[in-house]
């Protein structure tokens, strides 16, 4: 009876999988229900001056690139970065330029390479969730194989049925996971919008 339940859970457990991996073609590894966006375009978050000639300009201003780290950090509250990033805009309209092209493309270079990993992440992720069902899937047709043969291997079925019974749970705790690392990367988009809108404030 144990084992019975055992493969009947795994049966749902990939059937339910199924259903939800994969939802844009496109991105097979993809397991979000968020439509992949692979890179970031700083036009989509800044209305500031243009950032083109900056480069990694921002890194060589010790404080920008103090602030623009500390502001991309999400364990800084967004309330408090976003104060930090407008009050750092100061001086003479040139000025203000200066800091508001430097510090956007900083913290826009770090949050973007930031939103990359993640999502690198979560396609690895995926792919070892992908082997793993893979091995539920031989696991439990091996195991069935077993229960209908004629002469039945009792201690063979019960270490196989155990092996099944740890993977399929492995498999639902890593499932159970995904839907809170797929809002990362749109938590960092957030977060950069924020940021962006903050420092642009100063230049009006």
């Amino acid at each position: 009876m144990r084992v019975k339940i055992i493969v009947g859970l795994a049966a749902v457990t990939l059937a339910t999988w199924g259903g939800a991996h994969a939802m844009d073609p496109r991105h097979p590894d993809w397991p979000c229900p968020q439509i992949k966006v692979p890179t970031l375009s700083a036009a989509a978050f800044w209305n500031g001056p243009a950032i083109d000639d900056v480069g990694e300009a921002w890194k060589n201003d010790p404080a920008v690139h103090a602030l623009a780290t500390r502001l991309a950090a999400r364990r800084i509250p967004l309330a408090d970065a976003e104060k930090a990033a407008s009050a750092f805009i100061a001086g003479s309209p040139d000025e203000k330029n200066r800091k508001a092209k430097l510090l956007f493309a900083g913290v826009f270079s770090i949050l973007k390479d930031e939103r990359a990993q993640v999502m690198n992440g979560i396609e690895r992720f995926s792919k070892r969730q992908q082997d793993l069902r893979d091995r539920i899937r031989t696991e439990l047709t091996d195991l069935r194989a077993r229960q209908d043969a004629a002469q039945q291997d009792a201690a063979a079925i019960d270490k196989l049925g155990n092996e099944l019974s740890w993977d399929t749970r492995i498999f639902d705790e890593r499932r159970h996971t995904i839907s809170y690392v797929c809002d990362v990367p749109s938590t960092i988009e957030q977060r950069l919008f924020a940021l962006a809108r903050a420092i642009q404030q100063n230049l009006q």
